[in-house]
């Protein structure tokens, strides 16, 4: 075994508890401070906070996630936290890249190829219930996520969390 892959199991045990005590937090944060990708922090989670399906199910959540209505689509880099609201577009591959198509905020081009799995993940964050799905890339780093939105008094929408639930249990 390589230094990095123990010091990834030296902090792994730690980060498994931390997170069946306290699974808020921003992912990303939590990641840098145990020094492990995003992917691995969402493993760690409780299972009853996470699923995880294979990167080529993409095409099918973004079928099924356009008939959501106005969703939350958050790319999360180091430098950036963008946030755009607005109904998912439906989708097409070509030129290498699955393409998002509409008349919505929420546009661009997905090298699909490079996402290597998808996590629906259900947990406490800013101390109140979330939905997401987070789709993560050949490096463990969450290329983009899509949020269940929420109602005027900061409660997530009913029929998105439906679906959303739905979804994960079909797939």
């Amino acid at each position: 075994m390589n230094a990095v892959a123990e010091q990834k199991d030296d902090v792994f045990l730690p980060l498994q508890q931390r997170l069946a005590t306290n699974p808020d937090g921003i992912l990303e944060d939590i990641a840098r401070t145990y020094c492990v990708s995003t992917l691995d922090v969402v493993r760690a989670l409780p299972e009853a906070h996470r699923t995880i399906v294979a990167g080529d199910r993409l095409e099918t959540i973004f079928e099924a996630v356009t008939g959501w209505g106005s969703i939350l689509f958050i790319v999360h880099t180091p430098d950036l936290v963008l946030e755009c609201e607005g109904p998912l577009p439906p989708g097409t591959f070509g030129r290498g890249y699955f393409n998002l198509h509409g008349d919505s905020p929420i546009g661009g081009h997905i090298r699909a190829s490079r996402c290597k799995e998808i996590a629906f993940v259900s947990r406490p964050f800013m101390g109140r219930e979330s939905r997401s799905i987070q789709f993560f890339n050949l490096d463990g780093d969450a290329m983009f996520k899509i949020f269940v939105r929420r109602d005027e008094a900061r409660n997530l929408i009913a029929d998105q969390v439906a679906r959303f639930d739905t979804l994960r249990a079909s797939l």
